[in-house]
Formats: structure tokens, C-alpha cells, sequence
């Protein structure tokens, strides 16, 4: 009589007295096995679609840990893992798998009778799934809150609310919903992003890129440059504060820039007033809008 296998990596489950002279052996491919589920690696031919292997009591593709799928695909595939012939169902199991194909067409790896998870067309990145016994779902995804420590990555995209800290991105940030801080403060290149940094200067000053997001708190004049400002840096703007307990400043021109007051529309040198503040913002290149009070 055949003996029996266990349900998910069909393991040989001896009985007393079974396998005389052959136990020893059989115990070592369930071991074998078990390293398989563990830690075990294989290649996974896939340029057709597959179906991964599954036997009774001996070492399957399907039952390693890590797959690598593999081959130039020339239209959209599916990677299996087949029915139990026994229960009629998939083995319960996690995965690692790295689509290493190439050809711009999906694949999904999905259960016989149920479903999978399809990388895109142009996603030959890992996932780690697991099969439910029907089907194969992801096992690392968010639909609520995820909380997590310490990720340095290139590029984050965030579907729902999420609250993280130790996070260091060198790229974009791409949220749908909320990004929360629990404690501290959301900075980026100029500063903390809920306060407008300040920069203080005592004499005349030409304003410069740098500038961008800032208010210069002043009791001297200010030069709005030209060849500074150029096309793509239409929408950053710089505030002045008049720091001077009595004095006006002057908001100046250099030669060939252009600054329209929002009041009147005219181009023309500006003066603040003691205690007034004024929003200066490019609008193209060597042109700029000012609006403020106390402005004239």
C-alpha cells in the first residue's frame, strides 16, 4: 500500500512499522523536502506559461521557497500551482517569486482553479505571495494603515493613510491619501514643511534661487535679479518682511527683469513700507509678480 503524504508539501508520513530497510532514506527526502520550503531556490522555465511540480514524496520545483521565472515570453502567461490529486485543492504554501522573464507581456501566478497575482508588462520585480488554498494572494500589501521603521528607497508610492518614521527617500513620493507623522517634523530640502524658513540680512541683498520658500526678514533693500529665474522656476516664490521700525525698503529692478505689481498690473520698481510684508513670485523667465501690504 502506497503510504500517505501530508497535505501541503506531501511529505512521506510513515506509519509503525512501515518502509523496513527503506525508512531512513525516505526520512532524509522529507528532510530534503522541508530545506526546499525553507530556504530552497529554483529556476522556473516559463516562456509558454508552466505548471509547477508537486509529487508525492520527492523534491518539486513547487516546493521551494524562492522561483525564479524564466524566458523570453511573446504573449501573456500563467505560472501554476496545481490542484492536490488528492483533496482537489492547492497546497497551502508562501513564496518568493522574482519574475526574471523578458518580453513585455504579464504573467500571473496563479492556482489551478483559482486566482493569482499578475506582474504588468513592464514589472520584472519580487513579490512574496502565498496560496490560501484557492488562490495565490499577496502577502505584502496594504489596504488601511501601515506602520513601519527605517526604509531608504528611490521611489515610495502610498494608497491609503500612512504612518511611518525613520523613512529616507531620494526620490518621489507619490501619496494618495495622507502621509501622517507621529512625532517630529515633516522637512525637506529647504526645512520643515508646515513653517516658512526665515533668512535674515542686514544690508542690500540680490535674491537668488536658494531663496525659494523662504521670507527674508530685512531693514535694507532688495535687487530682483535677472538671469537667475528662468522658465522652469515659474511658480517659486520669496516673501520680504520690512524688519525696519521706521524706514521703507526698496524692491529694485535689475536691468532687463520685469516686475508686475498684482494691484495695477505696472511694471515698475517697488517700495515697502516699516513693518510690511510682500510676496515676490516668478512667473517666467526674468518675470515676476509682487503682491504684499503696505506696498506701493
Amino acid at each position: 500500500m502506497a503510504n500517505a503524504t501530508s497535505a501541503n508539501l506531501k511529505l512521506t508520513v510513515q506509519q509503525t512499522g512501515e518502509n523496513p530497510g527503506t525508512w531512513g532514506q525516505i526520512t532524509n527526502t522529507n528532510l530534503l523536502i522541508l530545506e526546499q520550503a525553507i530556504g530552497g531556490y529554483a529556476t522556473v522555465p516559463s516562456g509558454s506559461g508552466s505548471t509547477l511540480t508537486f509529487s508525492d514524496g520527492a523534491l518539486s520545483n513547487g516546493k521551494n521557497k524562492v522561483l525564479k521565472l524564466t524566458g523570453n515570453i511573446t504573449g501573456n502567461v500563467n505560472v501554476i500551482v496545481p490542484n492536490d490529486s488528492t483533496s482537489g485543492t492547492p497546497p497551502t504554501k508562501t513564496y518568493i517569486v522574482h519574475n526574471g522573464t523578458t518580453g513585455a507581456h504579464t504573467v500571473t501566478f496563479k492556482t489551478q482553479s483559482g486566482t493569482g497575482i499578475t506582474w504588468s508588462t513592464t514589472d520584472k520585480g519580487k513579490k512574496i505571495l502565498y496560496s490560501d488554498g484557492t488562490n495565490i494572494e499577496e502577502g505584502i500589501t496594504s489596504t488601511g494603515s501601515l506602520i513601519t521603521d527605517n526604509i531608504t528607497t528611490s521611489n515610495l508610492t502610498v494608497t491609503n493613510d500612512t504612518n511611518v518614521s525613520g523613512i529616507t527617500i531620494s526620490d518621489n513620493v507619490t501619496a494618495a491619501n495622507n502621509i501622517t507623522t507621529t512625532a517630529g517634523n515633516m522637512v525637506d530640502q529647504i526645512g520643515e514643511v508646515r513653517t516658512v524658513p526665515r533668512l535674515d540680512k542686514s544690508a542690500s541683498y540680490t535674491l537668488t534661487l536658494a531663496d525659494h520658500g523662504k521670507f527674508i526678514r530685512t531693514d535694507s533693500n532688495i535687487v530682483v535679479p535677472v538671469g537667475v529665474f528662468t522658465n522652469s522656476d515659474a511658480g517659486k516664490s520669496i516673501s520680504i518682511f520690512n524688519n525696519h521700525a521706521s524706514s521703507s525698503i526698496s524692491i529694485t529692478r535689475a536691468s532687463g527683469a520685469v516686475l508686475y505689481w498684482v494691484q495695477t498690473g505696472a511694471d515698475a520698481d517697488r517700495t515697502l513700507s516699516s513693518r510690511g510684508l510682500a510676496t515676490i513670485l516668478c512667473v517666467g523667465n526674468n518675470t515676476f509678480v509682487i503682491t504684499g501690504g503696505l506696498l506701493s
